[in-house]
Parts: structure tokens; sequence; C-alpha cells
């Protein structure tokens, strides 16, 4: 399978099409479509390796089996029967079936689960006698089919576990960011190694640390395990070697100044203890990355030069009954910044769309995001002091 191309479907998280597909041409992948939420490539089963390894903002990469044009549960049965999927696993392997619609006519999507795990099995019973087994909690195959109104797709996952998952996380916040919608909001940021960062809602750590292995270079697959190690015709010596060569690639020298505060010190040691999981511990120790208690409304810059704060503050309101509403919190935590960070940019991801009038500030860029189903938005102030209080 390594020299054939496939065609493969990244499911990306919406405002991530664009930095996804610069990480594609990055990796020399230059065959592709970008849509909303979604980017079709063409590569090879080395290429998919990479992309695996290095994406830092896909969700899921899935290999293209095959579509068709249908018009009743008969006709995606024949299709799905006729794919040869004796070449992508074997029948002692397990086997999930996942399917979305889309304007979908057929009455029930339960029902089309069944008929296309059937056809799977069926094709590998009649060629050998045997049939996967359906494992639906740790599959060793994950198919996945689409049904819009006139055509099924099928689907191989490559990835396993969502891409978000490292593979380092244990201790999680009250509400943890996912990992590569930190990394989204770190790149949209236009955040580089040579601008201090600061996350005074840090929570869990997810942007610093994301911040940290972007600034080194880590790859963020390194450390966990991925779909495409069950498919036929995986090589793991060349697996075993592009991880060795992604290790090399690390570079600790870089000279970055990143920080992250919360105001419970349990979060915080559970930040730092997150950082370690990560591999992150050479840069704790030489304070280059560090986590600290502090209340946001009595942040302080964490460098001599102005720098970029990008934080996921609370939605609603705060777990304590005592505390003030986290409009009235952010409305204190806007003085504070235009008082003590005057030349910094500030960068806040909010469900709030009022946050910009609770915080009687003017944001100079918005940018769409969904943090799981919610709604939100990531706003830009730019923290000139005395400024940008709204007349």
């Amino acid at each position: 399978m390594t020299s054939q191309t496939y065609t493969f479907f990244a499911i990306v998280p919406i405002s991530l099409e664009m930095p996804f597909a610069e990480e594609l041409k990055s990796l020399g992948i230059t065959e592709y479509k970008v849509g909303k939420g979604q980017c079709i490539f063409k590569t090879d089963f080395t290429g998919l390796m990479k992309v695996n390894l290095w994406t830092r903002f896909a969700s899921r990469i899935l290999l293209k089996v095959g579509e068709s044009p249908y018009k009743n549960e008969d006709d995606i049965y024949k299709f799905v029967f006729s794919c040869k999927w004796e070449n992508y696993f074997k029948p002692n392997q397990s086997i999930k079936i996942s399917t979305t619609s889309r304007k979908c006519p057929l009455k029930s999507i339960n029902f089309l689960t069944l008929r296309i795990k059937d056809a799977v099995c069926d094709r590998f019973r009649e060629l050998d006698g045997q049939r996967p087994e359906v494992d639906k909690v740790y599959p060793d195959i994950q198919i996945f089919a689409h049904v819009n109104d006139r055509t099924i797709s099928v689907y191989l996952d490559t990835s396993g576990e969502s891409l978000f998952k490292r593979g380092w996380r244990r201790d999680k916040g009250e509400a943890p960011l996912k990992e590569n919608l930190a990394a989204g909001l770190v790149k949209l940021a236009n955040w580089t190694p040579d601008k201090p960062l600061y996350d005074p809602f840090c929570g869990s750590g997810t942007i610093i640390i994301e911040a940290a292995t972007m600034a080194i270079n880590m790859a963020p697959g390194l450390t966990r395990r991925f779909g495409f190690e069950k498919i036929i015709g995986f090589n793991s010596t060349e697996w075993q070697t592009m991880k060795t060569q992604a290790r090399e690639a690390i570079d600790w020298s870089v000279p970055v100044n990143l920080a992250g505060s919360d105001i419970s010190s349990i979060v915080v040691e559970k930040a730092k203890k997150n950082a370690q999981l990560a591999g992150l511990t050479k840069l704790m120790l030489e304070g280059r990355m560090k986590f600290f208690q502090c209340d946001a409304r009595e942040a302080r810059p964490t460098a001599d030069m102005p720098g970029i704060v990008i934080a996921n503050p609370p939605y609603g309101e705060q777990s304590n009954p005592k505390s003030a509403s986290v409009a009235s919190m952010m409305k204190n935590v806007a003085d504070n910044l235009k008082h003590n960070f005057a030349g910094w940019t500030v960068w806040f991801l909010t469900s709030d769309l009022l946050l910009p009038r609770q915080m009687r500030l003017s944001e100079s860029r918005k940018i769409v995001f969904f943090n799981g189903t919610l709604d939100c938005r990531f706003f830009r102030f730019e923290m000139v002091s005395g400024s940008n209080r709204r007349q």
C-alpha cells in the first residue's frame, strides 16, 4: 500500500481548514481541496502516516474506499458488498460501523448501518468462510459511511482515537479545551516563539502546552497509537523510523517565554502535571514555561516586552456561588488588562457573544469557532491604555 496514491478526507474544525492545508504543504502534499470543516487530499500511505503524526489541527483522517449513487437500502448493500475490504483488513479483526447522513431520504439510519455491517461481513464470509466480529468499544477497524440524498461514501478510519487526543492528558480542568482547538487559537492569533505568551485562565494548561510543542517542533502524535497501524500494508519499520526522525527534529534551544495562571492552585498543579506528561519538563526546569496561581483580575505581564494573551475564560456563572457573575468578573479583568498590559494583544475565546460589551472593549477582529457544540467567537483586543473604553 505504501506507494499507491489514495484519497483521504480530513475532518477539521471550522476556521482551521487553511492552517491544516498549510500543514499538508509543509509535508509535501500539494493535491488537496479545502471545504467547510473538511479537506480532501491525495497521498500515499507514507504521506498518510506523516499527516496523522504531524497535524495539530485535524480531528480525524479517513481513507476513502468508495462512493456510489443509490435509491434504496439494497443498492447500498450491493455497493458496500462490492468494495474490496480484504485489501484493508482481515476477517479476524473486529469492526465498528459509524453512519452519518445529510438529507438522506431513507427511513432508518440504524437499519442502514446494520445493512452496511451485513454487507462487509457477508463479503468476508463468501471469500473464506470467516466474518469479522463487531466491537463498538475497542474495534481494530472503524468504517465510516456518509449518506446524502443521492450518494453513499464509505471510508476507513486511519486515526483511531480523535486526533485532538495527543496521548498525554491525564488531568482535566472543569471544561478542557480540545488540543487541536487550542493549537488553532495559537495559530490564528499569529503567535510566534519570539513573543511572550500568557494565559491567565490556563485551566489544564492546554493552550500553553500546545504553544510549547509548536515552538520546539514536537510532533503532536509522538506518544499515541493510530488506526492505520491495524490496516493491511502498515510498515512498522518505516513508522518507527518516521517517529525517530520526528524526535530528532525537536529543537529545545528555542528561547520561548510561556506562562499560564489560574485562580485555583489545584488546577495549576494539574497543568504542571500535564506539561510533564507532554514531555515538556525541560522547558519548565529552565524557566521558559511556567504555571502559577493568580487571579486573572490581578494578573501582571509575564515579560518585560509586550506579548500576546490567549485565553478561554469561563462561560456563564462561576462555580463559586458567592463570586460575582462572569460578566462582572470579565469587566474587572478588562480594567486590569488596560491598566497593566499596554502594548499587548489579547485574544479571548468565548460562547458569550456579548463579551466585548461586558468588558467595555472594542474587538479588532472576531473569528467563528465551535468548542464542542458551543457556538463561540475568538475575539481580538488591542491593549492601548485608556483608548479601548466604549463611549
